[in-house]
């Protein structure tokens, strides 16, 4: 397995899963992938997907995780991979990505983060997987095609 080499943003789901013990093969793959991950800093997070992230894990009667738990994941994310803060230019560029292709806008804003910092791959099952959105492209790590070997 070669290390990895080039800049990858993860979705909130992802991270979601590392924690749902309802979804046990999704939790594994979310394990590998943050393990893939660990040491490089080349695995990215937007802003908006820890936000999406603590919403999630904590919401409802019986939340994922408990909010010292979030707090301490949270954490633990940062050290492991690197944030990109949502700012006017990715906002205004989700805009137009909204606007232009027809996507939601907290999902054109997730694109927009990818794009405007140069990062060509999107880890994510909500966007069409292998699909090429201006120079990004969409992976879904859940489907029965991904194979983890070819990213590490």
């Amino acid at each position: 397995m070669n290390q990895i080499t080039s800049r990858v943003l993860i979705d909130t789901n992802v991270l979601v899963y590392l924690f749902d013990s309802n979804e046990s093969l999704r939790q594994n793959q979310a394990a590998a992938i943050l393990k893939l991950f660990r040491g490089t800093k080349l695995g990215c997070l937007s802003s908006q997907c820890l936000s999406e992230f603590v919403s999630v894990t904590t919401r409802g009667s019986h939340p994922i995780l408990t909010k010292e738990k979030m707090y301490v994941e949270l954490q633990r994310f940062q050290q492991i991979f690197s944030i990109i803060p949502v700012n006017y230019s990715i906002v205004l560029e989700a805009a137009r990505g909204f606007k232009d292709h027809n996507i939601s806008f907290f999902d054109a804003q997730i694109w927009a983060a990818a794009k405007l910092n140069q990062i060509t791959t999107i880890f994510s099952e909500i966007f069409q997987d292998g699909q090429t959105l201006e120079g990004v492209r969409f992976v879904n790590p859940f489907s029965a095609k991904f194979e983890i070997g070819l990213w590490g």
